[in-house]
């Protein structure tokens, strides 16, 4: 499974609307059956540091398909999205975070020429990351979305699958 946080930018102050998507990985270690977890940046082409897809915002689109639009367009990748992360300020912008649930990874892409991706744990995205604003959206909402996730998983494994198993039996 995979996932990506998803950000649409709408430029209230200026006029100016834009979008973008953070995306993420869950992979299951097979080793150790836990679930790893890795987020897709992509580069700056003004400078240092990673950043998480955004761009303009069409009029005739919804916030939702313009931040699905970014992720195709800047780092090759599609899916559905999730969950409603929350919203950030971005100099005059305000950006509007998801999740997204990435189902496949584009060998070639719109814009494969001037962007490179990374995939990143949580810890090296934080690091890594040029922008404030996008390392709180990630560690203030995508890391307890995440972890409210997993939790609720385990729950249901350990209280329903075994009820399901005996009802069935």
């Amino acid at each position: 499974m995979a996932c990506a946080i998803c950000c649409n930018y709408s430029g209230e102050k200026l006029g100016i609307k834009l979008d973008g998507c953070l995306s993420v990985a869950i992979e299951n270690d097979d080793d150790t059956s836990d679930s790893v977890v890795e987020l897709l940046m992509i580069n700056s082409n003004t400078g240092p540091g990673l950043l998480f897809p955004k761009g303009g915002w069409e009029n005739d689109e919804a916030v939702e398909e313009a931040a699905a639009r970014e992720a195709l367009e800047e780092a090759g990748v599609r899916g559905d999205l999730m969950h409603f992360l929350g919203h950030y300020e971005f100099k005059s912008c305000k950006a509007s975070m998801f999740a997204l649930l990435v189902k496949e990874e584009l060998e070639s892409w719109p814009e494969q020429s001037m962007r490179q991706r990374s995939w990143l744990t949580i810890r090296e995205a934080q690091e890594c990351c040029r922008n404030k604003w996008m390392r709180d959206a990630l560690v203030e909402d995508f890391t307890k979305w995440h972890d409210d996730q997993m939790i609720f998983h385990e729950w249901n494994a350990v209280v329903f699958n075994p009820i399901l198993n005996a009802w069935k039996s």
